[in-house]
């Protein structure tokens, strides 16, 4: 792998709202965090019984920082009524790559 990539991976439980928190997720969030210097990209998983992980990648360090103060600030004020703060944060330098995804797996379409 040639580029440096940094990925921050948040997980969630006991949302209330899945549908609600991915709606509002992908219409309001979506827009402002892939507006931040260095976004490459963002997936927002529901992983079923009220558990939800995001992923960010960056293309630094500096930029993944700003982006989780970013992040942890908008679901306070934004999510606060359908996902409690985040259970776990985890965030490192992505060390294996490889990407296939267009923009009709972007959008959902097959």
């Amino acid at each position: 792998m040639k580029l440096k990539m940094y990925a921050t991976v948040r997980r969630y439980e006991g949302v209330k709202g899945p549908e609600a928190a991915a709606k509002k997720v992908d219409e309001v969030f979506v827009p402002l965090i892939s507006a931040l210097p260095g976004f490459v990209e963002y997936f927002w998983i529901d992983l079923g019984d009220g558990a939800m992980i995001s992923i960010t990648v960056f293309k630094s360090l500096s930029e993944a920082i700003n982006a989780n103060e970013k992040t942890r600030i908008w679901v306070k004020d934004c999510l606060g009524s359908v996902l409690a703060p985040s259970v776990r944060i985890e965030a490192g330098a992505i060390v294996a790559y490889k990407g296939k995804l267009d923009g009709s797996l972007r959008s959902g379409r097959a």
